[in-house]
């Protein structure tokens, strides 16, 4: 791995103590877990005013009612607050717990009565019965075949949901007998259990996978009632996929929202154990971003790895240009006003490193202080963006593309090929066996898989091959795990571009021609991408422009880290399943919000995209992110043609400098397919954009465009009337 190095061009302490300027955005994008301190619509607002831009309800804890009557606040905050916010679904799936009596309090949320305190050395079984109380000697799992993981030496971990690991509601033990239904553990350190207690199984190989896996299912029958509900009432726009093992799950998880009709939700795989480290590569190919959930991650990894894992996971999802989100950075602010040192040392590190979201946990689900923790991250990751060296972060994605190339790559097909091509690499042949945990070829691993870790072979439960299918890989090829990263880039959606053929092996003479000739469509967008980037940094413009249906433009801009916001105009667009023509685009809208420096507004359909745009740059002076005379930089597809264009603020900030207003179609290209028409009942509809106009942003392969309306920055839609601020500024 290629480190990234934090170089501050500006050493005086006495001017980076100066108090903030009172900027009016954050690139750093922060979801909370809505819990019994934060349900109230009141709550809400004040959150989404502080920075949320995604709220996320955790299926793991608290009744179905409970969770439906926060996202019906969350939609009346919204309407309230005129802020854009995303909703997002956490499972239960593979959780294991300790079964206890419960009761449903007042609000909705369930409560424990009591709680254990349990002292360092004492005995404690855990066991598989299911006629035992829960006591402070004898806690009952819910898992039957817990007795078939555990071996002596193992440690179990068992805290309070939503705990750091390192308070009075953390206890480990270390497993001394297996006796049957019964785990025979004895206490490390004093605890007082309280609230619902997970269990989380360390695993004890200090380089492979050894322990036994549990066979529970990826979507738990609960997951899979809960879901389809919600569907019918709200729109989901992410499902964050708990204990995510390999590119299967991600897979498995896909198939089921396609059944229900969740086609357009996207799946955040959360990364929770050692195995999904293992399958990484895999994962990130499949997933639509990912979730570094340190809780339980730091109990399976040693500590002096997890910065070291941390930063590769980032950079990993910084290089093919997929969202990753952060967990537990600010775990004091339950009962605190104010972070630690180390806490906030830790949310600007992960600014720093290039995380697109900060996933606050207990700190806003039953913490004291759920807006001032939300205020403090927004100031803390505003300070870090300040001095977050976008050259570097630009040129880095470059420098590791060309460096792997360096390497040794295939010449013999364009990495960029899709799958659509029916074109595949050794290297993609690679990525492929990795995705699907293929190691019938591998070299065998015996010695990681001896001794008394295969109990329970014949029980259901098995070991997983995934280390030796990454073994094998890395054995033969030598390659770290960026560098993998960076050869199956080609093939994802969002990174086949110029740049990285060339630095995949291809000579300069060979890149336009594999570029434009064989790559996919993608690849242009790719190069029109980090050109945008380049030509803001040029020109010094305070403001990006992305025209965009479903957002992939705008994220592939976000990926090189640009300086400035990226003001993302989500065009809705026709759709037709074959019977009918339905216009999408909202879900596209909020499924923005967390990737970093995005700023997503649904815009109106309009013939003309000077007028659109003119429109975008008023909105952005009135919301100060652009002043008189600044430069903008647009980025938007006529057709199937893309152009970058760079335009002025006039000399009151009313709009786009005159001179700059004026174009030329021929920048835009020729449709090649001008004599294409749209469907025959609507090509007369108001609104209606001809095949022969060539400035509409949108084109017309959507068919019947709405009457054109002045941008909306948010949405309406199932929220009733109103028009929202864009999320992320202080107003």
């Amino acid at each position: 791995m290629k480190a990234k190095t934090h170089f501050f061009k500006n050493l005086d302490l006495t001017s980076i103590l100066v108090p903030e300027d009172g900027a009016t955005f954050t690139g750093t994008k922060v979801v909370c877990t809505v819990g019994p301190s934060c349900q109230d619509v009141e709550t809400m607002c004040e959150m989404l005013n502080a920075g949320v831009v995604g709220c996320r309800v955790d299926l793991t804890w608290g009744p179905l009612d409970f969770h439906r009557k926060s996202l019906h606040n969350l939609q009346l905050a919204m309407r309230k607050s005129r802020r854009l916010c995303c909703t997002m679904v956490d499972t239960l799936g593979r959780e294991l717990m300790i079964r206890r009596q419960v009761k449903i309090g007042e609000d909705g949320w369930p409560i424990h009565e009591e709680s254990f305190t349990v002292a360092a050395g004492q005995q404690v079984i855990i066991t598989t019965r299911t006629d035992v109380e829960a006591s402070s000697s004898v806690l009952p799992i819910t898992y039957s075949k817990f007795t078939e993981m555990a071996v002596k030496g193992d440690t179990v971990y068992i805290g309070r949901y939503l705990v750091c690991g390192a308070d009075s509601a953390s206890l480990y033990l270390e497993v001394v007998d297996v006796q049957g239904d019964d785990v025979v553990c004895v206490a490390k350190n004093d605890a007082v259990l309280d609230g619902l207690l997970t269990v989380f199984h360390a695993e004890r190989s200090s380089e492979g996978l050894s322990n036994v896996q549990n066979d529970l299912p990826l979507l738990s029958d609960y997951d899979k009632e809960c879901l389809h509900i919600l569907a019918q009432d709200f729109e989901i726009d992410f499902l964050s996929l708990s204990y995510t093992r390999s590119a299967d799950d991600v897979r498995e998880a896909r198939r089921f929202l396609d059944s229900i009709g969740m086609s357009n939700t996207k799946i955040l795989a959360k990364l929770e154990s050692r195995q999904s480290l293992l399958n990484f590569q895999g994962i990130l190919n499949e997933a639509d971003g990912i979730i570094i959930s340190r809780g339980n991650l730091g109990l399976d990894c040693v500590p002096e790895k997890m910065a070291l894992v941390q930063k590769t996971l980032v950079q990993a999802c910084n290089l093919v240009g997929k969202p990753v989100l952060m967990t537990r950075v600010v775990d004091t602010m339950i009962n605190t006003p104010r972070p630690t040192r180390a806490e906030a040392t830790d949310v600007a590190n992960a600014v720093l490193d290039g995380v697109d979201g900060i996933l606050l946990g207990a700190e806003t689900l039953r913490g004291r202080y759920p807006c001032e923790t939300v205020t403090t991250i927004c100031s803390i990751s505003r300070a870090a963006e300040k001095v977050f060296d976008h050259h570097y972060h630009y040129e880095h994605l470059m420098e590791v593309a060309l460096d792997v190339g360096q390497m040794g790559g295939d010449r013999h097909g364009a990495p960029g090929d899709s799958d659509e091509d029916g074109a595949t690499t050794p290297m993609a042949g690679l990525a492929q066996n990795e995705a699907n945990g293929n190691s019938a070829n591998s070299p065998s691993r015996g010695s990681s898989f001896r001794g008394s870790g295969m109990r329970g072979h014949g029980h259901g439960l098995r070991r997983d091959d995934s280390w030796n299918s990454v073994t094998s890989a890395g054995a033969h090829h030598q390659l770290p795990s960026l560098g993998v990263a960076a050869k199956t880039m080609a093939r994802f959606s969002q990174v086949a571009s110029t740049g990285s053929l060339a630095g995949l092996g291809y000579g300069r003479q060979d890149v336009t021609g594999a570029a434009y000739h064989r790559a996919p469509y993608i690849s242009k967008l790719e190069s029109i991408a980090s050109s945008a980037v380049r030509a803001a940094d040029r020109v010094g413009a305070s403001l990006i422009v992305v025209y965009t249906h479903t957002g992939k433009t705008a994220q592939l801009v976000a990926k090189y880290r640009p300086n400035m916001p990226i003001l993302t105009l989500v065009v809705p667009h026709l759709v037709s399943d074959q019977l009918k023509w339905k216009l999408e685009g909202r879900s596209s809208a909020r499924q923005c919000l967390i990737s970093r420096s995005l700023l997503p507004v649904l815009a109106a359909p309009s013939p003309s995209g000077d007028q659109l745009l003119h429109e975008a740059v008023v909105m952005a002076s009135r919301v100060g992110l652009v002043k008189p005379h600044d430069h903008v930089v647009c980025v938007q597809r006529i057709h199937d043609d893309f152009c970058v264009k760079i335009i002025s603020v006039d000399e009151l900030g009313a709009g786009i400098k005159r001179d700059d207003a004026v174009m030329s179609h021929s920048v835009f290209g020729i449709n090649p397919n001008p004599g294409a028409a749209g469907p025959p009942a609507v090509q007369h509809a108001p609104g209606y954009d001809s095949p022969r106009v060539h400035n509409n942003p949108i084109g017309n392969k959507f068919g019947p465009m709405p009457i054109p309306v002045h941008i909306q920055p948010g949405f309406t839609g199932s929220l009733g009337g109103g028009v929202l601020t864009p999320t992320g500024l202080n107003l």
